[in-house]
């Protein structure tokens, strides 16, 4: 190596020594010890070697050329940095001059702090410290915004809630006083009903002594059956069963003026068969004659008010029947069940249809009226013995089957008695 470049070695190498000293002493860090060597000892000779004690030359040439890199790198950086502060002078000259009133300057002498590179690490710490400071007073305030929200909010609900909790208890009440109401009409409505009840008990009991008082004066025939109302509980039931019969004559008085339609005046119901002999008008229909719930229309206008004889015949042979009103044959058919018996062993029911043995009563279907003076017998009464049962001839005959009496009678529901004579009626 020349003694040329050993001297650029030389000097380079005090240089560097020199600025990491200072690099060092304003960072605070560790210095740097560079020791001396004469002007013209080798640097990568032995002599240099010997005068550091541990080092040798290629320790010393690392050392030399990372030294080299590191001071072109602090060059380099620099350098970034006096061009970042020329770039941030001028935006803050801009910013300056475009936010200053006309005619308006900065002060001679006023710094700006922006573009000072000499400001020390205490100033940097404190204005950090000043920008901390205002951020965790924002942070305050808007700790303490968010609570005030929170506080409003909270008492909102609260508001809300209770309101509610209100309005549900005023609905409570509401049901309650309902239902009290309610249960207190319903108090009144049985009340009512037991008074209504013990009154028609004692006047079923006050009829009952009159009818036994009557009784004891008066024939065991003169007598009516009253249905006031459409049940499906007031009917009167025949003791005795009907025998098996081929032919038949049914004839009674009624009384009535129920629209639409009386109802059932007689219905007699066998097992297996409920309509197997019905008298019914009900709706607007006619008055129905039905054997084993075959139907024949009978031409009947009795639903005035007043007192009718009503008389029906029919026959197996070929289902033939003949219709009477008040002694006057009014209509006639055949094919009505022909060749079919009344059958016996069965129910006779007044007042209500059967749909079942016994049972099953609709009130629709239930007579409204008065009945009296029921008979039937197993034949065919003639036009004449007819007409005398309507005028009320003392040539007048009672039925062979069943004969109206009080003996053959239970009656029930509140369905009452009184005396009845169909000729006084007539006169």
């Amino acid at each position: 190596m020349s003694s040329f470049t050993r001297g650029i070695y030389w000097r380079l190498f005090l240089s560097v020594c020199l600025f990491l000293e200072t690099w060092s002493q304003n960072l605070g860090q560790t210095q740097f010890i560079c020791t001396s060597v004469p002007k013209d000892a080798d640097v990568c000779s032995g002599t240099l070697q010997n005068s550091v004690p541990g080092a040798t030359g290629d320790n010393l040439r690392s050392s030399v050329m990372h030294l080299r890199e590191t001071v072109l790198q602090q060059k380099e950086t620099i350098m970034n940095q006096k061009d970042t502060i020329r770039e941030l002078t001028s935006k803050l000259a801009r910013c300056e001059s475009q936010s200053g009133e006309p005619g308006s300057a900065r002060r001679k002498g006023s710094k700006d702090t922006m573009g000072d590179v000499s400001r020390g690490p205490a100033d940097t710490l404190a204005q950090l410290s000043q920008t901390l400071q205002a951020l965790k007073q924002r942070l305050e305030n808007l700790e303490q915004y968010s609570r005030s929200n929170s506080s409003v909010q909270a008492n909102s609900l609260k508001d809300l809630l209770q309101s509610r909790i209100d309005e549900l208890e005023k609905q409570v009440l509401s049901r309650v006083n309902s239902m009290e109401e309610t249960r207190h009409g319903l108090r009144n409505e049985t009340e009512q009903r037991g008074r209504v009840e013990s009154t028609l008990t004692s006047l079923h009991q006050r009829i009952s002594d009159l009818e036994k008082g009557q009784r004891e004066n008066r024939p065991l025939d003169k007598f009516q059956l009253t249905f006031p109302l459409r049940t499906n509980y007031m009917y009167a039931k025949v003791k005795r069963s009907l025998p098996e019969m081929y032919a038949l004559t049914v004839c009674m008085w009624l009384k009535s003026n129920a629209s639409p339609g009386v109802g059932t005046p007689l219905s007699y119901a066998v097992p297996g068969q409920a309509n197997e002999l019905v008298l019914i008008e009900w709706g607007n229909n006619p008055m129905e004659l039905l054997v084993n719930d075959k139907v024949a229309k009978l031409p009947f206008l009795i639903n005035d008010g007043k007192w009718h004889h009503i008389c029906v015949t029919w026959t197996t042979r070929d289902g033939v029947w003949e219709a009477f009103q008040d002694g006057v044959k009014r209509g006639s058919g055949e094919n009505l069940a022909p060749y079919h018996p009344i059958k016996p062993q069965g129910l006779l029911i007044l007042g209500q249809e059967q749909d079942m043995l016994g049972g099953g009563f609709d009130a629709t279907q239930a007579f409204v009226g008065d009945l009296a003076n029921l008979h039937i017998w197993d034949r065919k009464l003639t036009v004449g013995e007819i007409y005398n049962l309507a005028t009320c001839s003392s040539k007048a005959q009672v039925g062979n089957v069943f004969a109206w009496m009080e003996t053959s009678l239970d009656i029930y529901g509140g369905a009452s008695k009184w005396t009845f004579e169909a000729c006084r009626q007539l006169n």
